[in-house]
């Protein structure tokens, strides 16, 4: 038997873990409009660069937990938030998940870089240039 267990309560056909994270981390950051294909290489980057880590060593994340009443009726309920890469490190035999050209130390050192503030305006500096940069080309 297979069980699914990463959809939203009610909603049966989707991908809860994506359709999540696209409306509560991609769509803020980077709206709902088209992305123009003259555009594609740029945002990549921006990703790749900026957001990618941002999210995954600075953007603390709720963590659920069932909770089920003495009705039985199962809530989540969200008491401990981490980072993308704090769950990560908890996992046995870490070293095996990692890409071959990523190493532990490497990435605790991209961890430790900066603050998590520090982080946040870096990634909201580059998403402000990155927004410039089209609007001039739009204007020229």
């Amino acid at each position: 038997m297979i069980e699914q267990t990463k959809s939203r309560p009610r909603h049966s056909n989707d991908n809860g873990l994506a359709e999540s994270k696209n409306g509560a981390v991609v769509r803020k950051h980077m709206g709902y409009t088209h992305i123009a294909a003259e555009h594609a290489e740029a945002i990549g980057r921006f990703y790749a660069e900026h957001f990618n880590p941002y999210l995954n060593f600075h953007r603390p994340h709720g963590q659920p937990e069932l909770v089920v009443s003495a009705q039985g009726k199962q809530k989540r309920v969200y008491r401990w938030y981490a980072t993308p890469w704090e769950l990560l490190r908890r996992l046995p035999g870490l070293a095996g998940y990692l890409k071959p050209e990523l190493t532990l130390e490497a990435s605790d050192q991209m961890a430790r870089a900066s603050s998590d503030t520090a982080a946040a305006e870096a990634m909201q500096s580059a998403k402000r240039k990155l927004f410039a940069s089209f609007h001039q080309r739009r204007s020229a």
